[in-house]
């Protein structure tokens, strides 16, 4: 069983109701484009992740379940899927090829307001740099509750752990970076 969202619209009828994918799309387009331009550094791969997140949702509409966490955190696990298929999909690509290939053109005003987009997350990608020594799992939450704003419960679903599991990670999370930042070259555990 499914709960609306709070404007009304249910995520499960998005993908068979254009309508209501058109009002997802423009609740959510904004926060998922700076989230995969956070993670990415070429334009190109943004707008192309940024609607993958899309089509992924479409495709798995039907399967949102409520009660497993809300819309916002449900959306952020799909693009994180999006976003980890794609880092596979390039590193086995190169390292069968050696090089990444095909690419869709987009016009001077998409690269322009991507590479703005990128442009403006660049701290955020410094940030993760930094962060590299963590634990994947732990360096997700981190992200999602520091630098998406998603709620610990919310954070939690996405990454399919409890909340109490959740905040104990944070909490480990947070002293280490904390160590890190004043201590640079001691290690993140």
């Amino acid at each position: 069983m499914s709960i609306p969202s709070p404007d009304g619209d249910d995520p499960v009828h998005i993908g068979t109701d254009p309508a209501a994918f058109e009002a997802f799309y423009r609740r959510h387009v904004e926060t998922i484009g700076r989230f995969v331009a956070r993670r990415v550094n070429d334009p190109h791969t943004a707008a192309d992740l940024t609607a993958e997140v899309f089509l992924a949702v479409i495709e798995s509409a039907a399967g949102y379940r409520a009660d497993r966490g809300s819309e916002v955190a449900w959306i952020f696990g799909v693009a994180r899927n999006v976003i980890a298929a794609e880092h596979r999909r390039v590193a086995r690509q190169l390292r069968a090829s050696g090089r990444a290939a095909g690419r869709r053109l987009l016009d001077a005003d998409d690269i322009a307001r991507i590479e703005e987009r990128i442009d403006a997350e660049s701290a955020a990608r410094r940030t993760y740099q930094a962060l590299r020594g963590l634990p994947e799992r732990t360096r997700a939450l981190l992200e999602l509750v520091a630098v998406d704003g998603l709620s610990m419960a919310e954070a939690a679903g996405a990454l399919g752990m409890s909340p109490v599991a959740a905040r104990v990670r944070l909490h480990r999370a947070r002293r280490a970076v904390r160590l890190a930042l004043t201590h640079p070259d001691s290690a993140l555990v």
